[in-house]
């Protein structure tokens, strides 16, 4: 079994992490894609807005109904720093045997060398850095010992983030097409970002 693993704040998930989570499936040929939104970041520690369970909830309602995606609530139910390598282990010895890829954005190359065990990371899966069309990425992440040279996969250019969306709705504007419309109205229904 491939099973593609999606790590982030989801602070909120968006449209464009939908588009790429469905280019990688596609391009990786997996079984299945779990998006693993994170308790807290070490390296973002007290910069999300929305709580764990309001972040879990959105994730939910983003992938809803898509029968290739499904959302994981380990690293919410373990509370605490979220450690990639924490994440793994545990995963590995759930799915014995399974091929596992841990998706990381091209931003995250530059930051790599600090999580907890990269090397560690890089031997329980196979890191895949999804980088968006016409935008370079990947090299900086060979120089990790032990990690050796990641994959690189091109995705979609998708100019939304979850910064822009949270900014959007501070400021009163739509966020139609940024999000899919049941995480817009549970943002309205909790009254997020305002």
């Amino acid at each position: 079994m491939r099973i593609g693993l999606l790590g982030g704040s989801f602070d909120p998930p968006h449209n464009g992490h939908l588009l790429a989570a469905g280019d990688v499936y596609d391009a990786l040929s997996l079984d299945r894609l779990v998006f693993i939104p994170a308790a807290t970041q070490p390296l973002k520690a007290g910069l999300t807005e929305a709580s764990a369970a309001q972040r879990l909830a959105m994730t939910r309602l983003l992938v809803d109904g898509d029968p290739r995606f499904e959302v994981d609530s380990i690293e919410i139910d373990r509370g605490g720093l979220s450690y990639t390598v924490d994440t793994l282990a545990a995963l590995g010895g759930r799915w014995p045997g399974a091929e596992l890829f841990w998706l990381v954005g091209a931003d995250v190359t530059h930051s790599f060398a600090k999580w907890r065990a990269p090397e560690r990371v890089a031997a329980l899966a196979t890191i895949v850095v999804m980088v968006r069309a016409g935008v370079g990425g990947a090299a900086s992440l060979a120089a990790i010992p032990g990690a050796g040279a990641p994959k690189s996969l091109e995705t979609r250019r998708i100019d939304i983030s979850s910064t822009e969306v949270r900014r959007r709705v501070r400021e009163g504007k739509s966020i139609r097409g940024f999000v899919p419309d049941a995480v817009a109205a549970y943002i309205a229904a909790e009254r997020l970002y305002q």
